[in-house]
């Protein structure tokens, strides 16, 4: 079976071009509105339901809008009669994963996931950011997390591209010196 990349690709990729194209909303706005989508199919209980066999397609399209709290524009509706059609709904949060990188893509920005063994203040996160985007070369936007594992330090990740600096990391090159 393939994997739901590589299904929810093509999907990201024609709603992601519609969505550059689109006067009426944004690329911001569209990315929202996904994660909304997202958040509702990613519930087990709505997955349980549309998959009911009993439900025509007309059905569950109504039934997933009607889980919508915002309005939603007509291009959205129609995405979502596609998704249904092709009964591929459940892939949504997947589809906004990679909508969301084919945008930061688009707009020049990366995400840095930043862990931390330590809660880092606004300053400490910014001043972070700062020097990684002299590093990276680009514009990033952090998701911070706490590792108590870690120990010390930070473990960033852009992209495929990680830089650990965390106490964790010098204690195992140690070990691999020493063992060599």
């Amino acid at each position: 079976m393939a994997e739901l990349s590589t299904v929810a690709r093509p999907y990201a990729e024609a709603l992601f071009g519609a969505a550059r194209n689109d006067q009426a909303t944004s690329l911001a706005g569209w990315s929202s509105l996904l994660a909304d989508l997202a958040q509702v199919a990613a519930n087990p209980e709505v997955g349980a339901v549309l998959s009911d066999p009993r439900l025509n397609q007309a059905q569950r399209v109504d039934l997933f809008l009607s889980l919508i709290k915002a309005t939603l524009p007509q291009a959205a509706r129609n995405f979502v009669e596609l998704l249904v059609q092709n009964d591929r709904l459940l892939l949504l949060p997947e589809i906004a994963s990679q909508f969301d990188v084919l945008k930061n893509r688009h707009e020049g920005v990366a995400v840095a996931e930043i862990a931390s063994a330590f809660a880092l203040s606004d300053e400490q996160v910014a001043e972070l950011v700062a020097g990684l985007e002299k590093k990276f070369g680009r514009k990033l936007k952090p998701e911070v997390s706490l590792d108590a594992s870690l120990i010390g330090g930070v473990r960033v990740t852009v992209g495929d591209q990680v830089l650990d600096t965390s106490v964790q990391a010098q204690l195992a090159r140690m070990r691999d010196t020493l063992a060599a």
